[in-house]
């Protein structure tokens, strides 16, 4: 599977979403510097006015994609930050999708540390635990340490390191059964 593809894909269902955005690669794809375990980073620039309509729309543009929003930009009025993950996708390719309103398209730092743009309403401490799982894994096949990833994703859920991912992944999917699938695809990828 090409992730390029998967880009062309993602960004023609949001431009054709909302009239006036445009997609772009970033991060390490956008580099040349991506080896298999790399994520897809997107930036979504859309008109102002469109910015809460364009929110809106993600479900009806990407019907099957399981999606979370950081808390860190959860009620900002012109940026989220949006994880998904896309049924069929290999399960280090989620896809980080910055949602920016165009008066703000090139600002790295708007609503960074501003409380008033915070909020934890519908965030998963165990989703996020069980991403920081996914990532630990990753690091170590990249020869990486992974300690920072297990310790903050044992943290989230009030649980002992155990120092493995997998551990990490089952104490999740206790917290909430419905994570089951994801953890034990991560399972299977070990």
């Amino acid at each position: 599977m090409d992730r390029l593809r998967v880009v062309d894909q993602v960004g023609a269902a949001l431009e054709g979403l909302v009239p006036g955005s445009r997609v772009s690669l970033r991060g390490s794809l956008a580099r040349g510097t991506a080896d298999k375990y790399s994520d897809i980073d997107l930036l979504w620039v859309v008109p102002d006015a469109s910015f809460t309509a364009a929110l809106d729309g993600l479900p009806q543009a990407l019907t099957a994609a399981t999606r979370r929003v950081d808390p860190d930009f959860a009620r900002s009025d012109r940026r989220r930050l949006v994880f998904l993950r896309l049924p069929g996708l290999p399960l280090f390719w989620r896809i980080d999708l910055d949602v920016r309103a165009a008066s703000v398209a090139d600002d790295e730092h708007y609503d960074v540390d501003n409380p008033a743009a915070r909020s934890t309403d519908g965030w998963s401490a165990a989703a996020s635990a069980l991403e920081n799982a996914i990532a630990a894994v990753k690091a170590e096949r990249r020869g990486r340490s992974a300690e920072g990833l297990l310790e903050r994703g044992f943290a989230r859920i009030g649980r002992a390191n155990t120092g493995s991912p997998y551990d990490l992944a089952d104490a999740c999917v206790a917290i909430e059964p419905g994570l089951r699938e994801l953890a034990d695809e991560l399972k299977r990828s070990g």
